[in-house]
């Protein structure tokens, strides 16, 4: 069973500074059928225009992962990190017991392009932590590169909840694919580009939720840059 997220029915959230994509319910934006996926909470598509930012704000009790398109993205947070994330960069902060941090786009000229991704923790109350992956291009050429997980395999970001997180950077007719195990789900957001999956055709913005399938499906009707959620 396939469920298609097209880009243009998310929700739109504009404030001048910032121009945000929601697929699911956020901030004012709220659709009673789109509260999420399993675990998966937020899917922010943001864009931050030439010095602005996100100011200092609190969270808890969550998995904040940021994945860079474009642009520079600078991070501050209570816990005392500090960095700038460039293109190919994720950031996964665990907000646990409660952190403050703030995102600011620090170019005078160009706007940041990233995802802004939530995932509903299994454990409360953890200590809170902070960890950076860059992602060369090789290493997630025409394949899915394990970027998060549970256990932290393969140099990936560890998250606290059964789910695992893949990034593909497809060239033009190839093809990709993850195998699920019996009662597993997968979310598929094309970042870039375009893909079928699993037969729906898909263009970037568009998500699709899979559920009752043996895999996940991929091929590149164009070069596309493809997210694949592995959910229990």
């Amino acid at each position: 069973m396939i469920r298609v997220r097209k880009s243009n029915e998310r929700g739109l959230g504009d404030h001048g500074w910032l121009r945000s994509r929601h697929t699911f319910s956020f901030g004012q934006y709220y659709d009673p059928q789109q509260m999420g996926f399993r675990s998966l909470r937020v899917m922010n598509e943001d864009r931050v225009a030439p010095g602005k930012g996100f100011g200092t704000h609190p969270h808890d009790n969550m998995e904040i992962i940021s994945y860079v398109l474009d642009g520079e993205l600078a991070h501050r947070d209570s816990m005392g990190n500090g960095s700038t994330l460039t293109p190919g960069r994720f950031q996964r902060m665990s907000a646990g017991t409660g952190v403050t941090h703030s995102e600011f786009n620090p170019s005078p000229e160009n706007t940041a392009h990233f995802y802004q991704i939530w995932i509903e923790p299994n454990q409360k109350n953890v200590t809170p932590s902070y960890e950076e992956l860059d992602v060369p291009t090789a290493e997630k050429r025409n394949r899915l590169r394990l970027v998060a997980s549970p256990d932290g395999r393969d140099d990936s970001l560890t998250i606290h909840q059964d789910a695992a997180i893949y990034l593909g950077d497809l060239e033009a007719g190839k093809e990709a694919s993850l195998p699920l195990d019996s009662g597993r789900h997968a979310w598929v957001q094309v970042l870039r580009g375009a893909a079928t999956v699993n037969g729906e055709k898909l263009t970037a913005g568009d998500a699709a939720a899979v559920s009752e399938e043996a895999a996940v499906a991929i091929r590149a009707e164009e070069a596309a840059e493809v997210m694949v959620f592995d959910l229990g």
